[in-house]
């Protein structure tokens, strides 16, 4: 079995205070989850799949309590708004930052509104604070340089420290790199902070990426747009599936779902 890495999403610093405050604790404890979800999605196949779960989480959270949306600060109500703004919510409100939060809040259902407050924050934390962004990838890319992959799996937030931690170490290789859920294309938000900046409206595949499959749910509130054919060049083939409309972003429904299966047996034994 070729190795594969995964790079997980939002939400994860509750790992890493379970384990102790432990990075290696938390990577562990995700790395068997995120076994058992995949294993479930190839037919309940045993065996290991991913050799480790890259994790970053605690260098964007430092206070282990989730933030409700009206305790968000300027930076991350900004994401909130421009986010809020792609499901086209307060697409013609120009009122303050601090009215037109509260005036989206309400517009919002009670699953928005729970996910925004994971979702925003810790966007917000890794695209304004280059120090937390660099600490990210640095992290990312020890797990890749120690494991050497022939795969990597990204989810959610995670596609954008992956995508970025590829560009920035063109010598670090991999045969595929799967996107899921993947906010990468989401303008105003993140499209065009990337690293690095998308030229002439279009990102690219990373150099060290022989092939690059995106999959999205079409009803993910994260991945807008859910296909990234139209905003980067590179990408190879996407899918884009219905997991369930209350649980439509997890990791564990994405690999679970079976539109893997094609693109990582070649590279199971």
């Amino acid at each position: 079995m070729a190795g594969i890495v995964g790079v997980h999403g939002i939400g994860k610093y509750n790992y890493y205070l379970q384990s102790g405050r432990s990075v290696e604790g938390a990577a562990e404890a995700m790395r068997v989850k995120w076994n058992r979800y995949l294993g479930a999605g190839l037919g309940g196949e045993p065996g290991v799949c991913f050799a480790e779960v890259a994790y970053y989480a605690h260098h964007l959270n430092d206070h282990g309590k989730v933030r409700r949306v009206e305790e968000m600060r300027a930076a991350e109500e900004r994401v909130f708004v421009e986010w809020a703004r792609q499901l086209g919510v307060g697409e013609s409100f120009t009122g303050a930052l601090k009215a037109l939060t509260g005036w989206l809040l309400a517009r919002l259902d009670t699953r928005a509104a729970a996910f925004a407050a994971l979702f925003c924050p810790e966007v917000a934390a890794y695209l304004t604070d280059e120090a937390r962004r660099e600490r990210c990838r640095r992290d990312v890319a020890e797990v890749l340089r120690r494991r050497a992959p022939r795969v990597v799996v990204a989810h959610s937030l995670g596609s954008v420290v992956a995508y970025e931690t590829l560009h920035a170490n063109p010598d670090i290789e991999v045969d595929l790199l799967i996107t899921l859920g993947s906010p990468l294309g989401m303008r105003n938000v993140v499209f065009e902070r990337l690293y690095p900046a998308p030229a002439d409206g279009r990102g690219e595949r990373p150099k060290g990426v022989k092939r690059w499959v995106n999959i999205a749910d079409r009803h993910d509130i994260a991945a807008i747009p859910p296909g990234l054919g139209g905003c980067f060049t590179g990408v190879d083939a996407e899918a884009l599936v219905d997991l369930d409309w209350l649980d439509f972003h997890t990791v564990e429904k994405y690999l679970g779902c079976g539109a893997l299966n094609a693109h990582l047996r070649p590279f199971l034994a």
